[in-house]
């Protein structure tokens, strides 16, 4: 039976990850840290269906704690899920930690990597972040990455440490540049989650600029999907993956959307530009599509669907 790690294992994305690999019938190890960054106890619900499923360990830890090296010895893929998230936040005090939970803990886990003689893969979270704002529409991999935010910055730097360990140690790296996911379990800090409560509590949303900015956003299933594709396609070593919806979409019309699955209009209060927002993102995921066989099967009305029945359970 193959074992796998999952980093951020009750995260959003992560947490969505081991039940993904646990109905594949794989033993998983998931690691989190439950850290302060938004309210732990939704994390400890995103877990909580697979907490005492018989093929599942947690290990409540910060992961600069831990031994790697004994960890990933019978391990035949580590997902490393677990980041210091959210552009606004990067400015300031604030960087320090982005560094380290961003950048460190990714050369930790790495170093370990190198070492080990079972593991067969190391998929990498990276971000569209990378990109800033890209020169051309939609965006290839093959572009020179811009950051715009000091979360950007840390992403980056995080992923080229990923290409140094599979160029001079030979590390089986795959990293996934992820396209605005959303779905059910979205951090409460995201867009569509708080634009979602606030239409639940008849609250006005806050749009930075002039909600025209676009973004293509992914599904977090299809998220998934990559991720697994990634870790099995042999191909996949040493790449670098867009991963996006498929759809570019405005903001603007996001939340119309959103209305009309929320049967209730949502007040808009417009405030300055955000910096380190990026004004537009969309993915050219043609070399997903040919290597990993990628191919976004939700539209963002489904998806947007399948998010407000989420968020309604979680607040009623």
């Amino acid at each position: 039976m193959p074992t796998s790690v999952v980093t951020g294992a009750a995260g959003f994305i992560g947490s969505h990850l081991v039940n993904a690999l646990l109905s594949q019938g794989e033993q998983v190890i998931g690691v989190d840290q439950f850290n302060e960054y938004y309210d732990p106890a939704l994390k400890r619900k995103n877990i909580a269906p697979v907490a005492q499923h018989p093929n599942f360990k947690l290990i409540e830890a910060d992961i600069q704690t831990l031994d790697w090296t004994a960890l990933l010895a019978d391990v035949d893929v580590l997902y490393h899920q677990a980041a210091q998230a959210g552009v606004r936040s990067s400015w300031g005090t604030g960087f320090r930690t982005y560094t380290e939970q961003n950048v460190n803990v990714t050369q930790i886990l790495l170093e370990a990597a190198k070492e080990s003689k079972r593991l067969q893969r190391f998929v990498f979270a990276s971000s569209s972040s990378i990109y800033g704002n890209a020169e051309a529409m939609p965006t290839s991999e093959t572009l020179c990455p811009r950051p715009v935010s000091p979360y950007g910055i840390t992403k980056l730097a995080a992923e080229q440490l990923c290409g140094l360990y599979h160029q001079n140690f030979g590390v089986p790296v795959c990293a996934l540049r992820y396209f605005t996911v959303y779905g059910p379990r979205q951090r409460p800090d995201m867009g569509f989650h708080k634009f979602f409560k606030a239409a639940l509590d008849n609250q006005p949303i806050d749009i930075y600029g002039d909600g025209q900015q676009t973004r293509d956003f992914t599904y977090v299933s299809d998220a998934i999907a990559a991720n697994l594709a990634a870790a099995t396609v042999p191909e996949a070593v040493g790449e670098i993956f867009n991963i996006g919806g498929g759809s570019r979409v405005a903001l603007t019309e996001v939340i119309d959307t959103m209305a009309t699955i929320a049967d209730r209009p949502i007040q808009r209060n417009y405030i300055e530009t955000a910096i380190g927002d990026a004004r537009h993102t969309s993915a050219d995921v043609s070399k997903a599509q040919r290597i990993l066989r990628y191919q976004p099967q939700v539209k963002l009305s489904e998806g947007l669907q399948q998010e407000w029945e989420w968020i309604r359970a979680l607040y009623a």
